[in-house]
């Protein structure tokens, strides 16, 4: 699950991270409050910052510098409402529906940090650049040495020689170095209790006067730790989620939104991956990753076929299952009844092996509905991508 900036910020900030002082605005006079709070209080200037799940906002008209009340209310009140395209938004967009007004503070240097968790090290990893302000995908291929990689042993977290470690690395000033380590410190174990799986800071910055900030946050969390922390779950925005992978997640069914042409039905990720490459080695494009898992229940299936039939780019359908816990004749009643409710025109296609196959395909066979039932995946895959392109 993804936070919006002025979240992550909150969430920092209770752990003792400095962040620059600013509020969330929703409407001109919001904005307007916010910077006259700030601008009484000594800030020499305002950013407004649109609040979308992506990265890119400057590039993309996002983030404007205010130098009084009155522009910083002009500036929300054009920044709200306008569609915000990045280079992680894609072609269609963020609708901005939150700001965030925050203090300017007199910048020295633009630094990166970041946590996450390194899978095939098993353990999380505390990365650190000089390149901050960049993208740092850029920044590891064009010059991998200008990112510091320190492994974090779980038992121990993260030490103190570390954190000094990567201080100075980043050419921190002697004055700095104390105060980097707590502020590195205080990041890592925000990171942990909050059972993140990414948490970014870009830039990190240090002022004239010496001072270090978080003057960006990026958080991700990992959604099967979401039960642990009821309040971060309340931070979620669903109107930054695509509406299908919402309705997705209120039946735990697993879906992800893609660019291809053929809707995918599948139980277990290994299968769904495997599915996937197999429609585009048939030349097709898949239209999505749906995985119903090993035990789902014939309402689930037939939530998750109306979920893919309400994507307009879906031309055809391709379930394939292996019944294991999730039984042939299951998915069988499940799609019947999804079919019956939304009088389904699509061409559907099936590959199923397992337990109580012969009964699922039994019921298939009987439904009255146009299915096509392949024998494997090849042949599944043929079929589906030849009927997609209505051959």
């Amino acid at each position: 699950m993804k936070i919006h900036e002025y979240q992550g910020k909150g969430i920092l900030k209770k752990y003792g991270v400095t962040v620059p002082r600013g509020t969330m605005a929703m409407s001109r006079e919001d904005a307007e409050a916010a910077a006259r709070e700030l601008f009484s209080s000594g800030a020499t200037g305002v950013v407004v910052k649109a609040q979308i799940h992506a990265g890119g906002r400057g590039k993309g008209g996002g983030v404007k510098i205010a130098k009084s009340v009155s522009e910083a209310g002009d500036i929300a009140e054009k920044m709200l409402g306008m569609r915000l395209i990045t280079h992680q938004t894609g072609p269609e967009g963020r609708i901005v529906r939150r700001l965030l007004i925050e203090e300017t503070l007199p910048i020295e240097k633009e630094l990166y940090l970041g946590i996450l968790v390194d899978r095939a090290e098993a353990k999380p990893v505390f990365m650190a650049s000089a390149a901050g302000g960049m993208e740092i995908e850029q920044v590891a291929a064009e010059n991998p040495d200008a990112i510091l990689k320190q492994h974090i042993d779980p038992g121990m977290g993260l030490e103190a020689f570390q954190a000094r470690k990567m201080a100075f690395k980043l050419g921190l000033n002697a004055k700095q170095i104390n105060p980097a380590v707590q502020f590195l410190s205080n990041l890592y174990k925000a990171f942990l209790d909050t059972d993140a799986s990414l948490l970014e800071i870009n830039p990190f910055i240090t002022t004239t006067d010496g001072r270090l900030f978080a003057l960006d946050a990026k958080l991700t969390f990992d959604d099967n730790a979401l039960f642990r922390h009821p309040d971060i779950r309340e931070l979620r925005d669903i109107t930054e989620e695509d509406p299908l992978e919402v309705e997705a997640s209120k039946y735990s069914l697993n879906y992800i939104k893609l660019d291809g042409s053929v809707g995918c039905m599948v139980n277990g990720a290994g299968l769904a991956m495997a599915t996937m490459d197999i429609i585009k080695y048939a030349g097709g494009m898949p239209a999505n990753f749906l995985d119903v898992g090993g035990g789902a229940n014939a309402e689930q299936v037939a939530h998750a076929f109306e979920i893919l039939l309400s994507d307009k780019s879906v031309k055809a359908v391709l379930i394939n299952i292996f019944g294991g816990i999730l039984r042939v004749d299951t998915l069988a009643t499940g799609v019947v009844e999804a079919a019956k409710k939304t009088n389904i025109k699509l061409p559907i296609v099936l590959r199923l092996e397992g337990t109580n196959v012969d009964e699922g395909k039994k019921i298939l066979m009987e439904s009255g509905f146009n299915f096509v039932v392949a024998e494997t995946m090849k042949d599944a895959a043929d079929k589906v991508v030849a009927a997609a392109r209505g051959v």
